[in-house]
């Protein structure tokens, strides 16, 4: 099971929400301001991060940002949850790392459908096998022992990439495993027709080209 830190200071909108999302399947933490939200993430690694913006003590963007500062939560899907409709609070939200933005108020096939998608996007990254089970295709031996995937990125050469360059074409063989210290990575398709489709965004802290490594299959995506 999932578990959700939901970081809200309204209390009926914190306490409506985290029913929401238990009735639906996840455990949920929840926490009245981004201090005690912070303090609660840093103490149990939520799988997910759903967070107001306008709070006292510490806001949305204060969390985010010492997220960014923490390898155990660097890579923990963050989802903004505000009444804060400004395309330039939007835009600041997601240069700071944050997955997603939902305007209150919202739907609550909108919120879930965040969630799910996020939490898919993030157990990607790292699969997690079934109880008992092994993995078909199991990590690197440098990667079974590291407590979190971004510790991966430590002491490794650091490559500059021009804007527009490509890193690697679709059908390519997968040989590197490319984590984003800084600036943002599209991956797309091409249809039929010759248009591109944008299948994925990638920003500070995440990994890329990762499952065509662990299963040397090539590459499905630009």
């Amino acid at each position: 099971m999932s578990t959700i830190l939901l970081i809200e200071d309204n209390q009926l909108i914190r306490e409506n929400t985290a029913q929401l999302l238990e009735l639906s399947g996840y455990a949920v933490q929840t926490a009245e301001n981004g201090e005690l939200g912070v303090q609660l993430a840093l103490a149990t690694r939520p799988d997910l991060v759903v967070c107001d913006i306008m709070m006292p003590v510490l806001d949305g963007y204060g969390v985010l940002q010492i997220f960014n500062q923490h390898p155990q939560l660097l890579r923990v899907p963050f989802i903004f949850l505000t009444a804060k409709t400004d395309l330039a609070d939007q835009r600041r939200g997601m240069a700071l790392g944050a997955d997603d933005y939902l305007s209150k108020p919202f739907k609550k096939a909108d919120l879930l459908s965040a969630v799910s998608g996020r939490l898919s996007r993030f157990h990607q990254v790292r699969p997690v096998p079934e109880s008992g089970a092994e993995s078909p295709h199991p990590l690197p031996d440098e990667a079974q022992l590291a407590s979190d995937l971004a510790s991966l990125s430590l002491d490794r050469k650091a490559h500059l990439i021009r804007k527009k360059q490509d890193i690697y074409l679709e059908g390519d063989e997968s040989t590197r495993l490319y984590f984003v210290q800084s600036g943002r990575v599209k991956t797309v398709k091409t249809t039929a027709a010759g248009k591109e489709l944008i299948v994925g965004l990638h920003g500070p802290g995440e990994f890329f080209g990762y499952l065509p490594l662990l299963q040397h299959t090539p590459h499905s995506d630009s």
